[in-house]
C-alpha cells in the first residue's frame, strides 16, 4: 500500500477529488495548511501599507492507496492541480505498513 500526499492550490480541490474519483480512489483526507517554497511567499498592500506574506494557504490532501493504484492516483492528482503557475505544490508517495478499518478490524487493503 502507498501513501499519496500532496500539497496543491486551494482552488484545486473540487478539480483534484473529481479526478481522484474518475480513477477510483474513493477515500480522501484534506487539511488546511500554510506554507512556501521556491517562491517564499509573496507582498500585497492593504489600505496603502504593504506588507510580506510569508506562509501561503494551501491545502495538504492524503489517500492511502492500493501499489498498483498509486501511479493511477499521482497521475490525477498532478493533471488537476496544475495551472502552470509557480506555487502549484507537490505529491509525496510513502509507503503504507498497515491500514485498519477502526469499526469492523479489516486490514490492509481490505480496509482502504
Amino acid at each position: 500500500m502507498k501513501l499519496v500526499t500532496a500539497v496543491i492550490k486551494p482552488f484545486k480541490l473540487d478539480a483534484v477529488r473529481e479526478a481522484l474519483t474518475g480513477v477510483g480512489i474513493e477515500g480522501l483526507t484534506v487539511m488546511e495548511v500554510r506554507g512556501y517554497g521556491r517562491q517564499k511567499g509573496h507582498t500585497e498592500i492593504y489600505r496603502g501599507t504593504e506588507y510580506a506574506v510569508n506562509f501561503l494557504p494551501k491545502l495538504k490532501i492524503e489517500c492511502a492507496v492500493d501499489n498498483e493504484d498509486a501511479a493511477k492516483a499521482v497521475e490525477a492528482i498532478s493533471e488537476a492541480a496544475r495551472t502552470g503557475q509557480i506555487g502549484d505544490g507537490k505529491i509525496f508517495v510513502l509507503d503504507l505498513e498497515q491500514a485498519i478499518r477502526i469499526r469492523t478490524g479489516e486490514s490492509g487493503s481490505e480496509a482502504l
